[in-house]
């Protein structure tokens, strides 16, 4: 079952149970998705759905440090459920120790050397860690290696 479908089942689910948190989160999600959809005129597969709960989990995380700031716990935590609700559809993360591990071995392919390389690297790295880690952790990964 492709991921799209899971969502759907999901969605389903969540209207049997009357899960109305879970049901506008995934409700969200699939808006996201035929909104990508249509823009593009393509069909999305797990990569592209993976890149878009990324970009969602994101702008919660975001949005989560702005409440936080100005005093809305009530809102953070509403985001914090919305983010818990995303995460279930990301594959299993990388480690930091996987994620250098991975850098490192792309540095030395591409014979990367210095910081001036750092636009070459990030394309190749996301291209093979797209959905698999935290991209914030990869561009910190990619300096570390790069500077020394």
């Amino acid at each position: 079952m492709s991921l799209k479908d899971q969502i759907t089942e999901d969605m389903k689910t969540a209207m049997r149970a009357k899960d109305s948190e879970r049901l506008g989160t995934i409700r969200l999600l699939q808006a996201a998705m035929k909104q990508k959809e249509v823009d593009e005129r393509i069909e999305l597969d797990d990569t592209a759905v993976i890149a878009i709960v990324d970009k969602l989990i994101k702008q919660r995380k975001d949005s989560i440090a702005a409440f936080t700031q100005a005093g809305r716990q009530d809102l953070a935590d509403k985001e914090a459920a919305e983010m818990k609700v995303l995460e279930a559809y990301l594959p299993a993360r990388l480690s930091e120790s996987e994620i250098a591990a991975e850098v490192k071995a792309i540095v030395a392919e591409l014979g990367a050397s210095g910081p001036g390389d750092m636009g070459k690297v990030m394309g190749a790295v996301k291209q093979r860690l797209a959905g698999k880690a935290d991209m914030g952790a990869v561009s910190a990964a990619v300096k570390a290696a790069l500077a020394g």
